[in-house]
């Protein structure tokens, strides 16, 4: 690689990580729709911006649109707190899972999902619904006919063939 690839790369990788601080701030895909309309679509123009100088392979032209990038990152930030909107701050459940103990992570919305992605295993409460609603109906049905039943294992029963079934008699 060319010096300038290298100072190229380098400059992309630091608006990355900045990138990455905002989405972990806010949430994957979120800021941009905390922010009024025209700042958005400047925001976007920007990114246009920046994917030419990217393609073009200019370092000056990429440095230029990456600071250009960088100021339209804190412009997003600034207006989302103006606004009055939160950053993203998910409320995790734990547990592992008893097949093999690997720890998962139960949150109530794709965005805190995708906020917490790459760190361990994330679940949704979506996601959970659509685990629960594909469970056999026999099992749905076990838990209204038996309130506060708990679901202790899904699946065929065990067999122990060795031993057999027990006589019922």
């Amino acid at each position: 690689m060319a010096p300038s690839d290298y100072a190229i790369r380098a400059i992309l990788d630091g608006l990355d990580h900045l990138a990455l601080d905002m989405e972990r701030k806010w949430g994957v895909d979120r800021l941009r729709l905390l922010v009024a309309d025209p700042l958005r679509a400047r925001f976007d123009a920007q990114k246009d911006k920046l994917d030419a100088a990217v393609v073009a392979n200019e370092e000056r032209y990429v440095r230029a649109q990456a600071e250009g990038m960088k100021r339209a990152w804190a412009a997003l930030d600034k207006a989302a707190i103006e606004a009055g909107a939160r950053p993203l701050s998910p409320e995790v459940w734990e547990c592992a899972l008893p097949s093999s103990g690997t720890v998962v992570a139960i949150v109530r919305t794709s965005a805190e999902a995708r906020h917490l992605a790459g760190e361990r295993l994330v679940f949704s409460v979506d996601e959970i619904a659509r685990l629960i609603d594909d469970l056999p109906a026999a099992v749905l049905e076990t838990k209204r006919v038996f309130p506060g039943a708990e679901v202790a294992r899904v699946g065929p029963p065990e067999i122990d063939w060795e031993r057999g079934d027990d006589i019922p008699f």
